[in-house]
């Protein structure tokens, strides 16, 4: 066991290097490493209670997605009674469900069992939680109704948050910033904190827009200002513009022209002619044609363009646009340009989100808890330092020497991974420590009862390793299975502590066992000694 090869001692001597070299970026400053190699620019990124940062809690609209629930099932019910050539005369929203009249002398129970088709399993084919999406019932007076139920709206809701998650996490990550922690937060909420961002109103605007990109056109044949006063087309409607427009109430015509979904791209840029701020974008090409075809079809007209109900532009068509890709002009800043391209890149949000609660970490309170943390591992460590001098004496320095090595390549794992060092991270690097010279009580331990036994130095230093080398894989096993438990299950700050105090207890099996012993044998192999100084 204390018999190393050249090659052996190359490897894990090398391996010491290359893993604590990735730690040396996080002792220069940032513009110092930004000239480096890209492979040599890893670091450790410091999280929101280090480093300061926003910090949001949203809450998805469950009464919107609830009024999008029905106006698609309303929607439903047209298409069926109408591919069923069943006439009605009301079909209206009420409460929690849609009502339908179908025309007298109609068969009512046909009529139910067409609609009973667009009642679905909860949670689909696979899963399924045997409940369905709608209840059917005939109320009296020939009114067929058709009630969402509540199971339905609830998974609907998590769809909503499932789906948000993913769009808000696009978003966020266009920023440029590193390691954001997004998550769910209970049913309907979702939290959002973003080390480094000192910005919270950017992020709300960022994050909390819908992003539904419409082009519509204009109604020409009547004057906002008629509109209001009650001569509205019943195909047309009131939308008003943008702050950056005047806020001037366009007429638009309901019909949707192109939708938003169909964008494959959107970038910043200026404008050749006035050098303003502009967005480009580009559809697909189903999108192309349908934008082609809007735009030969309605040359002279304007054509408007709407985010969340607003009218950000409403140009003239001059000609055909037949390439599939556009501008959109609004007196944009540069950075407002920047958030709706990144708005459009990744789609429009399934539901509005709402603040619930805000707060920004400031960055003297994020140093503040640096040097508290930065205190306590420095205490710890010299305790732990001093205890393994006292007690083994020469054996306890080639201890500590271990100790350092595996806090360096910690932090040199950490900025490989880029991870997130977090408060509770420098918690789990300090119970690294106690946990690493742990193991090398075991080990020192062992050979004190090997020496009592009446070995000579070299084996009862031989046995004392390898005899312990089992307790120690089982100790360090069972206290990684309960990182790995509180990585999988736990959020946020547990998180945190579990990946450092995981990758602590990889390094320390090899620093403990496989380091120490390298150390014990080139001493061994130096002084050849007659007596065991432990």
């Amino acid at each position: 066991m204390l018999y190393f090869s050249r090659w052996k001692i190359i490897s894990i001597l090398l391996t010491v290097v290359v893993v604590c070299g990735f730690a040396v970026p996080n002792f220069f400053p940032q513009e110092v490493v930004q000239r480096w190699p890209k492979w040599a620019q890893r670091h450790i990124v410091l999280g929101l209670d280090l480093q300061g940062g926003s910090h949001l809690l949203m809450e998805v609209d469950s009464g919107a997605v609830r009024k999008e629930m029905l106006e698609t099932l309303r929607d439903d019910v047209r298409r069926v009674l109408r591919e069923a050539r069943v006439g009605y005369t009301g079909l209206s929203i009420r409460g929690n469900g849609v009502e339908v009249r179908p025309r007298e002398g109609t068969d009512l129970a046909q009529v139910m069992a067409k609609l009973r088709e667009l009642s679905q399993p909860i949670g689909g084919l696979l899963g399924g939680t045997g409940q369905r999406s709608l209840e059917i019932s005939e109320t009296g007076g020939g009114v067929i109704r058709l009630t969402l139920t509540e199971p339905a709206i609830n998974e609907r809701i998590r769809q909503a948050v499932d789906q948000s998650i993913q769009i808000v996490e696009r978003r966020v990550n266009e920023l440029g910033t590193v390691e954001p922690l997004i998550q769910r937060q209970g049913t309907d909420r979702i939290l959002v904190q973003v080390p480094g961002l000192g910005d919270p109103q950017r992020l709300i605007d960022l994050v909390g827009k819908t992003a539904k990109l419409t082009f519509r056109l204009v109604d020409t044949s009547i004057s906002p200002e008629q509109a209001e006063q009650g001569r509205l087309p019943l195909e047309s409607e009131l939308v008003r513009g943008s702050k950056k427009e005047g806020g001037h109430l366009y007429v638009l015509e309901k019909r949707v022209m192109v939708s938003g979904e169909d964008l494959v791209d959107a970038q910043p840029g200026f404008d050749q002619r006035t050098g303003e701020p502009i967005v480009t974008f580009r559809f697909n090409s189903r999108g192309a044609q349908a934008f082609a075809r809007a735009t030969q079809e309605n040359v002279g007209r304007p054509f408007a363009i709407v985010l969340d109900n607003e009218v950000i532009s409403a140009p003239v068509i001059r000609e055909p646009i037949i390439g599939g890709s556009g501008q959109i002009s609004g007196n944009f800043t540069v950075e407002q340009a920047t958030d709706l391209a990144i708005l459009l890149r990744a789609g429009a949000l399934p539901a509005p989100l709402t603040v619930v609660e805000q707060r920004t970490v400031g960055p003297g309170l994020g140093q503040d808890s640096i040097e508290k943390g930065k205190l306590a591992s420095y205490v710890g460590s010299g305790l732990v330092v001093l205890f393994m001098l006292v007690t083994y004496g020469l054996f306890g320095v080639f201890a500590n020497i271990a100790v350092a090595v595996n806090v360096a390549m910690i932090f040199g794992i950490l900025s490989m991974l880029n991870a997130t060092l977090t408060l509770p991270g420098i918690t789990g690097i300090v119970l690294t420590v106690g946990i690493a010279v742990d193991s090398n009580v075991l080990i020192y331990e062992r050979i004190r009862e090997e020496v009592r036994a009446g070995r000579s130095p070299i084996n009862a230093i031989d046995a004392g390793f390898s005899r312990a080398l089992a307790t120690i894989l089982d100790s360090n096993i069972t206290t990684f299975i309960a990182a790995a438990v509180l990585f999988f299950v736990g959020t946020g700050p547990v998180r945190g502590f579990a990946v450092t105090l995981g990758i602590g207890i990889v390094t320390t099996v090899f620093t403990a066992f496989t380091l120490t012993r390298l150390i014990v044998a080139l001493w061994v192999r130096w002084q050849r000694p007659q007596y065991v100084p432990i």
